[in-house]
């Protein structure tokens, strides 16, 4: 009676696991197959138990799944008793023909041998967990997690060059500002410059004719020696007037006017120059010139906080565009004059050879610690008190630098100070031309 309810019980657990369980003979003929073989096979108990497991499922890798079967019941040479199993755990991935297509399935396999009292095998149990939807569920995710990530790159991509292109707007609309400026200012100061510059040449002029008269009367101031009273007279008015000394002074004063005439006027050339933002097509220019120009520029930012020395190598004419450029040594310049605290120096030097040119500019500030020293090129980063800077000037000068196919490097030790190169192809390499489709 115990065995009857023990089989029972055995019968009843196997029907019910949601798991596959079939049994095999040596001749690989079925001789037991669960509830959960026959749902998901689609094939119920009556139409397998008794036929060859290979003939009801021909989709089977048969060689495979055979030498896998034959390893177990090749067991009776081991010394097991009856009541030792010994399970083989493999994966199994077939393809299952259903209607309208074929069903990929996943499953843990567990071969586990039957014995006689005698260690002999006589059938192998095979256990089917099935992890189809688990596999699929963890391909799925790893394949949206690979998706993400990609999104994640394209947004890290996006952001920089928002980034980018924000800087560029407000550089382009704060030198568009400027340049707006400079020719108003430009055009404002030009008119006074003009006619005071010609009214300080037709009064050298002038002055000089009225010299010359004076002269003459001088000459004239000889022949009075016969009327005491008038040649006193005159004498005392030259006395007064201090002739000799206005003689002198007066042209010295009307040269310098002239010279500072000319100087403003050099200034306001510079300022046109530097601030062309409609000047954007390449063409061959030199860098020494417009590093001078900006330099005149920038002068009131400088000329109180550092001594500039020159060591200019005399550098050819490179084809860029030369308003960007000087974007670029403005840049430079006025981050070198703020690094200095209280007096010191700003080095400019320049070189070149067969290959390239380029312009140093180097000042003996406070230096840029190692931690900021790679990010000083980043878009938005300063180590400027707040509302001192944007972060923006030198990448935006980096960016210059680089569509000019060129590099901008920098080299800082803190205490002693900051060299910033700015390098350029002597020969600007052809930009490869996008066929139109």
């Amino acid at each position: 009676m115990t065995e009857d309810i023990d089989r029972g019980l055995l019968e009843f657990i196997v029907e019910r696991l949601e798991a596959g369980v079939f049994v095999i003979d040596h001749d690989y003929r079925i001789v037991l197959w669960n509830r959960f073989m026959a749902m998901h096979s689609q094939r119920p108990a009556a139409d397998v138990v008794g036929r060859n497991l290979f003939e009801c499922f021909p989709e089977l890798p048969q060689k495979w799944l055979a030498r896998k079967i034959e390893s177990v019941f090749i067991l009776k040479n081991y010394a097991f008793t009856s009541w030792e199993q010994r399970p083989f755990l493999f994966r199994f991935n077939h393809n299952r023909p259903i209607t309208g297509g074929i069903d990929a399935m996943r499953q843990n396999c567990i071969l586990l041998p039957q014995k006689d009292a005698g260690g002999e095998v006589q059938h192998v149990c095979v256990t089917l967990l099935d992890y189809t939807d688990t596999a699929m569920y963890q391909m799925r995710l790893n394949e949206l997690i690979g998706e993400l990530k990609q999104e994640k790159a394209a947004q890290q991509e996006l952001i920089k060059k928002l980034e980018d292109t924000q800087g560029q707007l407000l550089q382009s609309e704060k030198m568009a500002s400027v340049g707006q400026l400079a020719a108003g200012v430009a055009h404002e100061i030009n008119n006074p410059i003009g006619f005071v510059n010609s009214n300080l040449g037709s009064l050298k002029g002038q002055v000089e004719n009225m010299l010359s008269v004076l002269s003459a009367y001088e000459e004239v101031e000889k022949a009075l020696t016969g009327q005491p009273d008038l040649l006193t007279s005159l004498q005392q008015a030259k006395i007064a007037a201090d002739l000799d000394f206005l003689r002198d002074d007066i042209l010295d004063l009307i040269n310098e006017s002239l010279d500072g005439v000319q100087r403003v006027k050099t200034i306001v050339e510079n300022l046109r120059d530097f601030s062309r933002v409609d000047a954007s097509e390449w063409h061959h220019a030199n860098l020494e010139k417009g590093l001078e120009s900006t330099l005149n520029i920038v002068w009131n930012e400088i000329k109180y906080k550092a001594e500039v020395k020159k060591e200019y190598a005399g550098l050819p004419e490179i084809e860029c565009i030369a308003a960007q450029i000087n974007q670029v040594f403005m840049n430079l310049l006025v981050n070198a004059a703020h690094a200095i605290e209280e007096r010191g120096t700003i080095t400019l030097r320049t070189g070149f050879d067969e290959r390239e040119v380029w312009v140093e500019v180097e000042d003996t500030g406070c230096g840029i610690r190692p931690e900021n020293l790679k990010r000083v090129f980043e878009p938005f980063f300063t180590t400027k008190p707040v509302g001192k800077g944007t972060g923006l000037g030198l990448s935006l000068a980096y960016g210059i630098v680089q569509r000019h196919q060129g590099r901008l490097d920098v080299h800082s030790e803190v205490g002693k100070g900051t060299t910033f190169r700015l390098t350029l192809p002597l020969n600007r390499a052809a930009e490869p031309r996008s066929d139109a489709s």
